[in-house]
């Protein structure tokens, strides 16, 4: 049975930023994004229409799933999940790193070759969310 685990990111309000961010950051395609506004239901607050009830991106052959939270649902920056991007090549996580580390909330571990990696990072982005990058040990 093959499994796929896909991170589901929940914003605050910000999450078609975040989106497109990663899209261009990670080279990745945005296969849609609907908007609570685009299936309304009785009672539905005017400010809650434009933010993301769900969407979906994909990175290679990995996908990420967003929403916004709703008016009244607790929202917590945690380091819950921790999504990590694993790439072949140390060239791929520098660009990789670059990218998410323009505005970063917080670097835990800057790119540096480690004893399991030849290029690895760990940091918060400037959306805070957590990130680990890992690259395969060259044979």
């Amino acid at each position: 049975m093959a499994v796929r685990i896909n991170p589901y990111l929940v914003l605050n309000g910000n999450a078609e930023e975040a989106i497109k961010f990663y899209a261009e950051a990670l080279g990745g395609t945005i296969h849609g994004i609907i908007k609570f506004g685009d299936n309304p239901f009785p009672g539905m607050p005017e400010e809650v229409k434009d933010r993301v009830m769900h969407a979906h991106l994909t990175i290679g052959d990995s996908a990420l799933m967003f929403s916004d939270t709703y008016p009244g649902q607790e929202y917590t920056v945690g380091n819950q999940v921790t999504v990590t991007l694993q790439v072949d090549s140390v060239a791929e996580a520098e660009r990789l790193y670059a990218a998410l580390a323009e505005g970063a909330q917080k670097i835990e571990m800057p790119l540096q070759k480690t004893d399991w990696s030849p290029a690895y990072a760990s940091l918060t982005d400037k959306f805070g969310i957590p990130w680990q990058l890992n690259t395969n040990a060259e044979h």
